[in-house]
């Protein structure tokens, strides 16, 4: 998994701002989702993912809600598409949306945080990365991986919402509002799917 310091900046923040860094990535990577299932014509998985990413937001969002983070992770890992032989390069794109979103579930039921907003980093810029691989029809090596321009870019976009993270200007629920607004209004994943073009 592709690495960079800001996984071990964001490890020094608060619980909520790590899961709110975590749907942020999960937010960018839905239209990976919403394209693989226009494909298979399976309208059913992409209401089932966004029902689960909305109530993330939920937990973020309302104070003592009640959500049963088992039962969506069992919900989400029904969700998960099976590669056959004859799977289009998208399922992979989703996969990795679904094992993100799983990071997410399972911060909430087992506590700890740090390990699992790591690897929500590292898996969005490693689907980056085999993107890029993919379309260029070339393989690299993880730390040639990391000095890709679409890696950087994807990584200086996790940097910038840090920062945003640890603002103090900023108020908690004006902050989480506010980047959900601005992730779901750019319509554009993190390959540059563009949700717009999608049924959704």
């Amino acid at each position: 998994m592709i690495k960079n310091p800001v996984q071990l900046r964001l490890a020094k923040l608060p619980v909520w701002k790590q899961r709110l860094f975590m749907v942020c990535l999960c937010e960018r990577m839905y239209p990976n989702f919403i394209y693989y299932c226009n494909l298979q014509q399976d309208e059913l998985s992409a209401v089932g993912y966004k029902k689960i990413l909305d109530l993330i937001w939920e937990s973020l969002l309302v104070e003592n809600v009640k959500i049963n983070f088992d039962l969506q992770l069992e919900k989400l890992e029904s969700l998960i598409p099976i590669v056959n032989d004859d799977s289009p390069y998208m399922v992979y794109p989703a996969i990795d949306a679904c094992q993100a979103l799983s990071e997410i579930l399972h911060s909430f039921i087992s506590g700890e945080i740090v390990e699992h907003t790591a690897r929500v980093s590292s898996i969005s810029a490693t689907t980056v990365a085999e993107f890029e691989m993919t379309k260029d029809n070339i393989e690299l090596a993880e730390e040639e991986q990391s000095s890709l321009p679409c890696v950087i870019e994807e990584f200086d976009l996790q940097w910038e919402i840090y920062r945003l993270l640890t603002d103090e200007n900023n108020e908690s629920i004006d902050l989480i509002r506010g980047l959900k607004m601005d992730i779901r209004s750019a319509e554009i994943s993190n390959i540059g799917v563009f949700l717009s073009d999608q049924a959704s």
